[in-house]
């Protein structure tokens, strides 16, 4: 099993960035497919971005492409999460998730191992 703590949330300007961490426990970090989501008051959770367990292959939600880079490091067993141009929308508890699913996904129910979320917050 994995355990997964974020960090590096915090408050920016718009326009602005923030680069979050995901620190993974376990010796099976490399053998997940990694996935970022996030979180607004009185919203679901939605879908940020993900990467393979060999970074391969990445998907991104559209409204961060172009804007956000998700990247992994299998020997520090962390995955981390590049956000640049920041906007006030992008305001969110933001969490990292794993899954042991064949292929990456966007779809949160896939996802079994959660961080405990790291807050984002952009002024406008």
């Amino acid at each position: 099993q994995v355990q997964l703590v974020e960090s590096g949330g915090g408050f920016v300007q718009a326009g602005g960035s923030l680069r979050l961490s995901c620190a993974a426990s376990g010796r099976t970090f490399s053998r997940y497919h990694m996935g970022w989501f996030r979180q607004a008051p009185g919203k679901e959770r939605e879908f940020v971005a993900a990467i393979t367990w060999s970074g391969s292959s990445i998907r991104y939600a559209d409204s961060v492409k172009g804007r956000f880079t998700i990247s992994r490091d299998n020997a520090k067993s962390t995955v981390y999460l590049q956000m640049n141009s920041l906007k006030p929308e992008d305001t969110a508890v933001y969490y990292c998730a794993a899954t042991g699913s064949a292929v990456v996904t966007i779809r949160a129910t896939l996802y079994d191992r959660w961080g405990q979320g790291t807050q984002v917050t952009v002024s406008s």
